[in-house]
């Protein structure tokens, strides 16, 4: 004899009558479940894995903390003359590690192959101290090559590497918008002529190629050091700024404030947060889609809904039969309620299985569709990631088995409260 409560044993019984092994009308409603306890996993987990990924690309190759001096006057940002007394005051801060000048512009990179038209671009060039840690562990820890920057030493992301056609050992052409507008002036005044040819800096080497992982990165950034960038801007020994770097990034906003109150107001500093407003875009996509796609759950809890409603206008007489032998409201409302929970249950854990498939096999299944379509439906170029991310957060994936089955439990309200409500003499009047 068995020892489950009569109730669960008649749920499991209705759940699976003779005729057939599994009820059709069941397996829709556990179908309906599944799916869209797979769909929510999937979607948080890549709404999570973008968020994490995000902030794990942006925050090694930018500071934590960024300092630009303004001028009393404008209070626009101007160039740091007096950088090294900044930096003391700075390091005086309790959570900060480090801090390093950095220069920062956009210039002009000409190719110079040895056969062929030369290739022109137009990246950002960041100088900074290759002395300095902070400086070095911002490059990249994944460089091809070397990390040499000294004399006229290049680094290049690697997407602007291969649009440019270069290798390592190469040598490039860099202009900075001062050396075109001079050489516009000299010609305004006549001290060129039309046909003279543009007298060109020294020539850069490329050292390395980092790969940070982020496309914006890899394409539109290329690293020298510090005096080139003076060099080339004609800074003197002016920077653009300080880059700070935290012991933990998340203090961001309580350090800031400590350095407001050391520097006072000629200065403007922005932490990581700000200068990134995708990573709080995707933290809202996501809350947004886990309200959204939980009303999948919502749908398939109406199938739950028609479910027990068909089974209590089905077992009409069984229910008239067991309240005349003695059966209580609450014991008829756990008979179909089980049912409810049965097949939220296995509606949720196939989910949960299904869902945790596909995340694995997420990469697989795109480069298959890539294959057989030649369509491209990750684009680096636009999302900015090589493949597509994927966090699997405990309490993400908790929240969405639990909602889902609570929902699907107040589905059956409903024809579980109707169940209780017969009485015996009108359920069994038409028998």
């Amino acid at each position: 004899m068995s020892r489950l409560p009569f109730e669960l044993l008649l749920a499991l019984r209705y759940l699976r009558p003779k005729r057939t092994f599994v009820s059709i009308i069941t397996l829709i409603s556990v179908l309906g479940v599944t799916l869209g306890v797979a769909v929510l996993i999937i979607v948080i987990s890549v709404m999570s894995g973008f968020d994490s990924q995000l902030r794990e690309k942006i925050l090694g190759f930018n500071a934590h903390i960024k300092i630009f001096q303004l001028n009393p006057g404008t209070k626009r940002e101007t160039l740091m003359q007096d950088y090294g007394l900044v930096m003391g005051k700075v390091r005086s801060i309790h959570d900060v590690v480090s801090v390093a000048p950095f220069a920062i512009g956009q210039v002009m990179v000409q190719t110079e192959p040895p056969s062929g038209e030369p290739l022109i671009g137009a990246p950002w060039l960041r100088g900074v101290d290759p002395d300095s840690k902070t400086s070095v562990s911002l490059l990249t820890s994944n460089v091809m090559g070397s990390s040499d920057l000294s004399g006229h030493g290049l680094l290049v992301g690697a997407d602007f590497a291969h649009s440019m056609e270069l290798q390592i050992g190469d040598r490039v052409v860099i202009l900075s918008p001062r050396d075109l507008q001079n050489e516009l002036k000299k010609r305004q005044i006549g001290q060129t002529n039309a046909e003279e040819e543009v007298k060109l800096p020294q020539d850069y080497e490329v050292r390395g190629i980092f790969e940070s992982g982020y496309f914006e990165y890899d394409q539109s950034v290329v690293v020298t050091s510090l005096g080139n960038f003076q060099d080339l801007y004609q800074l003197d020994d002016n920077v653009h700024g300080l880059m700070v770097m935290l012991t933990d990034p998340y203090k961001a906003t309580a350090v800031r404030a400590q350095l407001v109150r050391a520097l006072g107001p000629n200065y403007r500093i922005t932490t990581w947060t700000e200068e990134n407003n995708a990573m709080s875009a995707v933290l809202v996509e996501k809350n947004v889609m886990l309200y959204i796609l939980f009303f999948i759950v919502i749908v398939a809890a109406f199938g739950i809904t028609c479910t027990l409603i068909t089974f209590v206008v089905l077992k009409t007489r069984e229910i008239g039969v067991l309240k005349a032998l003695g059966a209580s409201s609450r014991q008829v409302m756990w008979i179909f309620l089980s049912q409810s929970l049965v097949v939220s249950i296995f509606g949720v854990l196939i989910g949960t299985g299904l869902g945790m498939l596909a995340l694995h096999y997420r990469n697989a299944f795109l480069h298959l569709m890539r294959n057989l379509t030649g369509i491209e439906l990750f684009p680096a170029n636009i999302y900015n990631f090589s493949e597509l991310p994927a966090l699997i957060v405990p309490g993400d994936i908790l929240i969405i088995c639990g909602g889902s089955l609570l929902i699907c439990l107040l589905a059956a309200a409903f024809p579980v409260w109707s169940a209780s409500r017969l009485k015996p003499v009108e359920a069994l009047r038409h028998e």
